[in-house]
């Protein structure tokens, strides 16, 4: 008799291009990007993730990659007032300002910095989250027809909404494909689709713009090289499958999704020299923030001792790792 199954499962199948701790990762797109580029600096991988904030359609993605090749400078010019803030269409409100050279040295620094590191990275993971599109219209003054990365709070009346089709936006990850191998010719780009749920526009317009999403990027991947595709929606969508791995308001996976969705990446891009390491530098990183109950006490002393030797090892073994302020922490908190 065959056993019961109560779910389906996704196996992780290795990637040719495999993640190493050498290796620069560039992260761009939604909101479920900047979980899994937090999980990877923990584990102390070099990142950057998201130079313009959370994006999530993929006209704003392109924008802002082509911001980073070409080292676009922001200009006075491309900002706005609302909202007491000056802001920036393309820009998450985090690079808003009270001032506009306050937010323009927020933007211009971070275009900066990702182009430097976009001409070095091994690997871009670019999340899509939706296919839908706002556009400026005549209410909104200056612009007009401009695709906004964030409405900064602006009143509804002022956008006009539209969906991409397959079409157009096959078109769109083409010409960005070419662009950024053209910049960087050893680019290994890999496209997953945000599982998030954008319930501001309906069950029924989130399923469709998804489904956009989905056969765009395998018509990329299955006609472009040098690039892939990762089932994060699908690990959690189909495999998952389930509310429980929803926070509170059903739309963002949590922390156990998320974690799962971590776990078969790693199965899937770290070989297993990488997840050997990857288990050292957790045990560093769960030594530092342990909470003795006695400082002082000589158990606790040789605890750290012990760590201090065990970070001093795996710099000399390892000296990419940037295990400074690491090695800081415990030589500060061992008595003198």
């Amino acid at each position: 008799m065959s056993a019961i199954k109560f779910k389906l499962s996704l196996t992780a199948k290795p990637a040719e291009n495999a993640i190493a701790y050498p290796d620069k990762i560039m992260l761009i797109g939604s909101c479920f990007t900047e979980n899994i580029g937090t999980k990877l600096q923990y584990h102390l991988f070099e990142t950057v993730q998201n130079p313009h904030g959370i994006l999530f359609n993929p006209v704003s993605v392109q924008n802002a990659l082509m911001d980073y090749i070409q080292g676009k400078i922001y200009t006075k010019e491309d900002l706005f007032f609302l909202n007491d803030v000056w802001n920036s269409w393309h820009h998450h409100s985090r690079f808003s300002g009270i001032t506009q050279e306050e937010a323009l040295q927020k933007i211009n620094d971070s275009i900066s910095e990702a182009h430097d590191f976009l001409k070095k990275a091994n690997h871009l993971v670019i999340t899509l989250g939706s296919a839908w599109l706002y556009t400026l219209n005549e209410q909104a003054g200056n612009n007009q027809g401009m695709v906004v990365a964030n409405n900064h709070k602006a009143p509804a009346n002022w956008f006009a909404k539209k969906l991409l089709t397959p079409a157009e936006l096959l078109l769109r990850l083409k010409d960005i494909q070419k662009a950024l191998k053209a910049f960087n010719p050893h680019l290994n780009i890999i496209y997953t689709i945000s599982p998030v749920r954008h319930l501001r526009e309906g069950l029924v317009e989130n399923n469709r713009s998804k489904a956009v999403l989905i056969q765009t990027v395998h018509d990329l991947v299955e006609t472009e090289p040098g690039c892939t595709y990762f089932p994060a929606y699908e690990y959690i969508i189909d495999d998952l499958r389930d509310y429980r791995f929803y926070a509170e308001d059903l739309v963002h996976p949590n922390y156990l999704a998320t974690q799962y969705v971590w776990e078969r990446l790693v199965e899937t891009y770290m070989n297993a020299a990488t997840q050997a390491l990857m288990k050292q530098v957790v045990e560093i990183q769960l030594a530092i923030n342990h909470k003795p109950f006695f400082e002082g006490a000589s158990e606790h002393q040789k605890f750290l001792s012990s760590c201090l030797e065990k970070t001093q090892q795996l710099a000399v073994q390892f000296p990419h790792l940037p295990l400074e302020k690491h090695l800081q922490f415990f030589k500060s908190h061992i008595a003198k």
